[in-house]
């Protein structure tokens, strides 16, 4: 994976996850750390390589008093999840990206027994803009809990000094 993003996110293999990576912010007191543990991947089990999966596990502290993943979880963890897509497609830098508009429908409960699965997919990106679009699942029946589209302003690429 890129290494733009190298003073914002480490991406190193996840041992307990073969063929994923963990995805861990370089500042822990950032806002994404609230999520817990993140790992990341492209594609794999049947989905396409243009597919970018971002996956947590829900944790006590993600609940609402409906005992299920509280909705600001989700929707931080979908716009998390753009920008650990942007690492899994070599698109960046991510860190210092921002996201332009995100709309989320929520489309089902999400369990608190369960990882969250992001998939993410790149519509369309051009110099400065990405667009992009996804679900967020969850258990082996691929139950959709929410459906998303968001535009994320790119950071420009720092210059190349040796151009």
């Amino acid at each position: 994976m890129a290494n733009l993003d190298d003073e914002y996110y480490t991406s190193n293999p996840d041992p307990d996850n073969p063929g994923w990576f963990q995805w861990v912010l370089r500042d822990p007191e950032c806002y994404n750390s609230f999520l817990g543990p993140i790992i990341i991947r492209r594609g794999g089990d049947g989905l396409g390589d243009d597919i970018g999966r971002v996956r947590m596990f829900p944790e006590r502290r993600h609940r609402n008093m409906g005992d299920v993943v509280h909705g600001g979880t989700m929707m931080g963890f979908i716009d998390c999840s753009l920008f650990a897509a942007m690492r899994v497609f070599d698109i960046g830098p991510a860190g210092p990206s921002v996201t332009l508009e995100l709309q989320t429908h929520f489309t089902g409960a999400a369990n608190m027994d369960e990882p969250l699965e992001a998939r993410v997919e790149v519509t369309r990106e051009t110099g400065r803009f990405l667009f992009m679009r996804g679900l967020v699942v969850q258990g082996d029946a691929v139950n959709n809990v929410a459906s998303f589209t968001a535009i994320v302003k790119k950071a420009l690429r720092p210059k190349n000094p040796d151009a």
